[in-house]
């Protein structure tokens, strides 16, 4: 598969992934709020198309198995859409561990944010998600300028002849100009030392 590089100055272009990397900080800082209501860290997840909320590291061992799954390879519990008392509970502690589970998904379903989607941005940008889906796209943002790494090639003049001709495209990304792989590893490179200092 090849690799494309991309930046753009458009003003419009750089807000669109400006305001993704909004969201996605504050997506993030709600991942942490939902991990303080349940004791534990939250793990960011993604797909395809979105970030979302995945399990949670809790501290204990098999007495948590009556409200979560086992732990993944990372140690992190989903909830379980039902609970699981086990065998020999009484009618009145089973009754007990019911309402503590509805508690526990009410709890989740009030404080777990709505999934990231990914897609929707890349579709303001103008690119086939499917393309996407199938080759692979990072983008991110420095210093007014959007830089874009593609596993398709993007072409303004074929884009709108295919436009014209109702002709499935790649997508089109305003202002784009493709540059070498050096100059967009330079800029990502860059991004990861600012955010690292932005973190402190």
């Amino acid at each position: 598969m090849a690799d494309y590089f991309y930046k753009s100055s458009e003003p419009e272009t750089v807000a669109i992934v400006q305001s993704f990397y909004v969201m996605k900080d504050a997506f993030s800082a709600l991942l942490i709020a939902l991990g303080e209501h349940f004791g534990g860290k939250v793990a960011p997840m993604r797909d395809v198309d979105s970030h979302f909320a995945g399990g949670v590291k809790l501290s204990g061992g098999a007495e948590l198995d009556v409200h979560w799954c086992r732990p993944d390879d990372h140690g992190y519990r989903a909830l379980r859409t039902a609970a699981k008392p086990g065998k020999g509970k009484s009618k009145e502690e089973r009754a007990d561990i019911r309402a503590e589970h509805e508690r526990l998904v009410a709890l989740w379903n009030e404080h777990c944010p709505a999934r990231l989607s990914c897609t929707e941005y890349w579709d303001r940008l103008g690119v086939n998600s499917g393309n996407l889906w199938l080759c692979g796209g990072i983008k991110f943002e420095l210093d007014g300028v959007a830089y874009f790494h593609l596993g398709f090639q993007i072409n303004k003049a074929e884009h709108h002849s295919q436009v014209a001709a109702g002709q499935p495209t790649s997508g089109w990304i305003d202002g784009a100009v493709e540059i070498l792989a050096s100059e967009y590893e330079t800029a990502r490179l860059a991004k990861l030392k600012a955010n690292k200092v932005a973190n402190g």
